[in-house]
């Protein structure tokens, strides 16, 4: 009898067109989920009797009330090469293998910039009002030459885009808690306080994995240190944001405006603030999904599979 395993949160149902699957015939039955599962009792019951899931990012957490309902789990195939929505202690003690992907930097990279460009001249607006029928130009666009990017966190991705700043002729400033001088310089950034960088950038966003330290980062007084003709960009994780203090920012004008990606509870719930503000653009949560990015997610997760049920698992999680 074949392993069951489960594709969760596969919004554009592409994960079977975007990898060879046919590779873990006859051994594995692979079921898709293209909707999310809901809550944690919902999940449960949705995977009983899977010996394999294959989660996309944190879009469905794995915590240890849902790796306790779930006996017959023996492998987690997740993309990317960490998932903060996985409880490891719980899959540890459970014996459960937990297997990640590669991940590529350039699209969340690019879509900061498509996030800033939206910002700066409202193409999507734009457009949106001339397929309307309406009268033409209605919007003054800001320059991005010559303006302050700040950079929270100079990683893999920040300093990615810092490169892409230089190339817009903007001047780049930075900060981390881990950052020096010396690691600005060499990602090709001035090395700023966290309090400079919010009283002097035009546009700051936001690069840092999500932790106990990174969480909250940007509450109610760093926005209130950010000049009011700046925005916030955040492509990093929701909860780096108080969400919040971003949402009264916005409404009383602190700041001008902010592009965000990335939310505390995805998908975006409908009757949620942010959906109402016109000083806010709204993507969900598109930072890594490309097709490119997509088929090395999904052929390095049938990889995983393929390697486990071999008995030599790749790319494991510790």
């Amino acid at each position: 009898m074949p392993l069951r395993c489960a594709v969760l949160d596969d919004y554009q149902n592409v994960s079977q067109r975007l990898a060879d699957w046919s590779v873990l015939k006859p051994e594995v039955e692979v079921t898709v989920f293209n909707e999310s599962l809901g809550d944690t009792d919902a999940v449960a019951k949705a995977l009983q009797g899977f010996a394999i899931i294959c989660p996309m990012r944190e879009r469905t957490p794995i915590p240890r009330a849902l790796i306790e309902q779930l006996p017959d789990l023996k492998l987690i195939a997740t993309t990317g090469p960490r998932n903060a929505a996985i409880d490891m202690q719980a899959a540890k003690e459970r014996g459960i293998t937990v297997c990640g992907t590669d991940s590529a930097a350039s699209p969340t990279v690019e879509l900061t910039f498509a996030l800033m460009l939206e910002i700066a001249r409202k193409v999507g607006h734009e457009n949106a009002r001339m397929k309307a029928g309406e009268a033409w130009q209605s919007t003054v666009g800001k320059d991005l030459h010559g303006k302050t990017l700040g950079i929270v966190g100079l990683g893999k991705l920040g300093a990615r885009v810092a490169k892409i700043a230089d190339a817009f002729g903007m001047k780049t400033i930075a900060w981390s808690q881990n950052l020096t001088p010396e690691k600005a310089q060499a990602g090709g950034a001035e090395y700023v306080s966290k309090e400079d960088l919010l009283k002097r950038a035009d546009f700051v966003t936001l690069h840092v994995v999500l932790s106990d330290r990174t969480r909250g980062l940007i509450g109610e007084r760093e926005l209130r240190l950010m000049k009011p003709t700046a925005y916030l960009i955040n492509t990093s994780r929701g909860p780096v944001v108080d969400e919040a203090a971003l949402a009264a920012a916005l409404k009383a004008g602190t700041i001008a405006g902010a592009g965000v990606d990335v939310f505390g509870v995805e998908p975006l719930p409908r009757d949620h603030p942010f959906r109402t503000l016109p000083t806010m653009t709204l993507t969900p949560h598109l930072g890594y999904v490309t097709e490119d990015n997509y088929r090395a997610f999904y052929g390095e997760t049938v990889e995983c599979i393929r390697a486990w049920l071999d008995g030599k698992p790749i790319r494991v999680i510790a």
